[in-house]
């Protein structure tokens, strides 16, 4: 069956960007010219998807407008000849059927992906959290997906990190089946280092099966007093294989400081329009700050 939904958790609090994200939505960050959240919502329309669910929380508004459609900027800008930025706003728009539900509490990403239960019904679908900012050739989402029409299961996607940093993350035990893909046999929420069972950290993206939702109903608070959604796929994997896929590409945990502001250079180094000027601006601060 064909992937068609996708969710998107975006009830968080954005602590770690404060004050910045004291009114504002930590996913409608700009990284250069674009929210965060949007860069996220055209990997998933990259890689299939049509239909998108923001799970929100209070404060969460200026997502819903900015995926929606916005006559009045729209007619100034035509009014003053922007037919190209105006263009730009609606496709902004029309990129997918957008629809929304309030997360109430703050329960955990599982708790966030029940929400969905009656948006996803009877289908496998994505989840994509929006701190992961990935740059690839392939989008992140398609490669998932790809693993998930040859095998038929849940899929997750896997990147290497350093130990020192792996509890900071959900990880797995997995043996490797195929050129990255691998069949996952346990995983572990946020683990000590030496409990770790690999270095193969859980980054945001999924592709889950309905199966995950009967058991997010039962699940008992994990880590952190949160229902966890890893945990809930450990006990899915009882019933069905779960697969990894680690992913080609780099990504940017934009929940971090130092994280966006490598995805600001990165992204803006590649910009035609801003390339250039800012290699010069970089390379000129460079030789400003040798001894």
């Amino acid at each position: 069956m064909k992937v068609k939904k996708a969710v998107f958790p975006v009830a968080g609090l954005g602590t770690r960007f404060l004050p910045a994200t004291k009114a504002s939505p930590k996913e409608m960050l700009p990284l250069i010219d674009k929210p965060l959240v949007q860069y996220v919502v055209e990997e998933a329309v990259a890689s299939g998807i049509e239909q998108i669910l923001f799970v929100t929380g209070r404060g969460k508004r200026a997502i819903e407008d900015h995926f929606d459609i916005a006559y009045e900027l729209e007619a100034v800008l035509r009014e003053k000849g922007k037919n190209q930025e105006a263009r730009k706003v609606r496709e902004i728009a029309e990129m997918a059927s957008i629809f929304y539900v309030r997360q109430k509490q703050a329960l955990g990403l599982g708790h966030a992906i029940l929400c969905a239960k009656d948006f996803v019904g009877n289908e496998p679908f994505a989840v994509l959290l929006g701190d992961d900012i990935i740059d690839a050739g392939k989008p992140c989402l398609g490669q998932l997906l790809d693993v998930f029409e040859r095998f038929g299961g849940p899929v997750l996607a896997l990147e290497q990190v350093p130990m020192e940093n792996i509890s900071s993350y959900g990880c797995v035990k997995a043996e490797m089946i195929d050129d990255r893909v691998y069949e996952v046999t346990d995983l572990v929420e946020k683990p000590k280092r030496e409990d770790a069972p690999s270095d193969l950290a859980i980054i945001g993206r999924y592709v889950l099966t309905p199966g995950i939702f009967s058991i997010l109903e039962r699940q008992e608070p994990g880590k952190g007093g949160e229902i966890q959604l890893t945990d809930a796929i450990h006990k899915l994997s009882a019933r069905e294989k779960v697969y990894g896929c680690r992913f080609g590409g780099t990504r940017y945990d934009c929940g971090d400081k130092l994280g966006f502001l490598k995805a600001t250079v990165d992204m803006a180094l590649k910009r035609e329009e801003l390339g250039r000027d800012l290699g010069d601006y970089l390379r000129n601060r460079l030789e400003c700050l040798q001894p």
